[in-house]
């Protein structure tokens, strides 16, 4: 549904979730927590694609309450510390899988003139490692994660828009806490729905990456 009662060529610039609508990455993810959960001798199987999808968006202290469920929170900040580690040494290597065309959509939208952002609720090197991975730095003035600011996506995003001075700014995400983040920032929503949830709540809805060329150029 669209419900905006202004041009789409208003929109100056886009701010984009990562996981599940720019690539992705959920096996490589799962290794690192098993790898993860190995170190730490945890008594518990492997993770799971399906069970590691269902938490992506979340912050990782929240996944971990999940999988792992209630410890002792100094085995909790070692299995955290040693998760980062392990992140930033696998996902380098491992990284994800973009989906079609984003790279190629991504130039259209960077040459056409909208100024491009990424905040995810991921760990400080999450969207470094995304980058390094992907090649596509280029195209992004700045990002913004949860582990480098402890604070939820709506702040984040009120942080670049007033950074940058952003004037029409739309966020795009594939879960109902990106949607619900977005609206507590005052922003529209652009819903991936390729990705990995289900939204009610949004402006625009994208069932291919391309389709961002289609709505804002």
């Amino acid at each position: 549904m669209n419900n905006l009662q202004i041009p789409t060529s208003a929109v100056d610039s886009i701010i984009f979730d990562m996981d599940g609508t720019l690539w992705d990455a959920v096996p490589s993810y799962c290794a690192v927590w098993n790898m993860t959960i190995e170190q730490m001798h945890l008594a518990r199987g492997p993770v799971q694609y399906a069970e590691l999808v269902a938490l992506m968006g979340k912050p990782l202290a929240e996944i971990f309450d999940a999988l792992i469920g209630p410890t002792e929170e100094a085995l909790r900040t070692e299995f955290l510390r040693r998760l980062f580690a392990n992140e930033d040494e696998l996902m380098p290597r491992l990284g994800g899988k973009l989906y079609p065309e984003v790279e190629a959509t991504l130039q259209r939208l960077h040459d056409a003139g909208l100024r491009l952002y990424m905040v995810s609720n991921c760990s400080s090197d999450g969207l470094n490692n995304f980058l390094r991975f992907t090649g596509l730095a280029h195209f992004f003035e700045d990002t913004l994660t949860f582990g480098e600011t402890g604070v939820d996506k709506d702040v984040n995003i009120l942080t670049l828009k007033k950074r940058y001075n952003l004037q029409r700014p739309v966020y795009v995400g594939d879960i109902r806490r990106d949607a619900d983040s977005t609206h507590a920032a005052g922003i529209e929503f652009v819903w991936a729905a390729y990705g990995f949830g289900r939204v009610d709540q949004y402006e625009y809805r994208i069932d291919h990456f391309s389709d961002l060329a289609n709505l804002f150029i």
